[in-house]
């Protein structure tokens, strides 16, 4: 399946597919595609890699799962095809930026939108956690890290930010704040710019800013 993935990904993840790990998860993920209803959509499992090569990324805006109800998951995190109602942390997204966000410009501007786990059950949230997905994630993440210099990581939420903790904060910005939810939006996502800090920050190191 690491085949699926734009070259410029297979080739900083090649060696992290050739784990034992990964084997077993594709194995996982096989049966869990003939035997349930799994989202996203098949081919779209590592959409957020090919919309995003990994040379163009600029800012790294990190999910958990996938939306699990029908329709929503199309493999980029938060995103929903224009004909889907937004969920309500896309909603608050949108609130934060005055305006509902196009996250497939973002995508193609240089924002990976990541999940940490790429895909899930219909109807069970976190249903494909500790299956191997977020050690191909973290690997996708150091790569970026170590790799890469002045990157932006936006990390909502506890579980973000603890899966971000290896990032080094003297050669990348990271923002962190609350997550998006309705449950914590109001503790700390509203009011935290996240959007106008990302490129203040790009600026100041003479890249392009993207068009939120």
């Amino acid at each position: 399946m690491i085949t699926d993935i734009h070259p410029s990904w297979r080739n900083i993840l090649e060696e992290e597919s050739g784990k034992p790990y990964f084997a077993a998860l594709m194995t996982f993920i096989e049966n869990a595609y003939s035997s349930s209803v799994v989202f996203p959509p098949r081919p779209k499992i590592f959409e957020a890699f090919n919309k995003t090569p990994f040379d163009d990324v600029k800012v790294v805006i990190l999910g958990q799962d996938p939306y699990h109800e029908p329709g929503q998951a199309q493999g980029l995190s938060f995103y929903v095809p224009e004909n889907v109602k937004p969920p309500p942390s896309l909603k608050n997204i949108a609130k934060e930026l005055g305006k509902m966000p196009d996250l497939m410009s973002w995508a193609d501007q240089g924002v990976l939108l990541l999940n940490a786990t790429l895909t899930v059950e219909a109807h069970k949230a976190g249903s494909h956690q500790k299956k191997g997905w977020e050690t191909f994630t973290d690997a996708a993440i150091k790569a970026l890290a170590e790799r890469r210099q002045n990157l932006v990581f936006i990390l909502w939420g506890a579980y973000a930010q603890k899966k971000g903790e290896f990032i080094d904060r003297s050669r990348h910005l990271v923002i962190e704040s609350a997550h998006p939810s309705p449950l914590s939006a109001h503790r700390g996502f509203f009011g935290s710019r996240p959007f106008e800090r990302a490129n203040e920050y790009l600026a100041q190191n003479s890249l392009r800013t993207i068009k939120w």
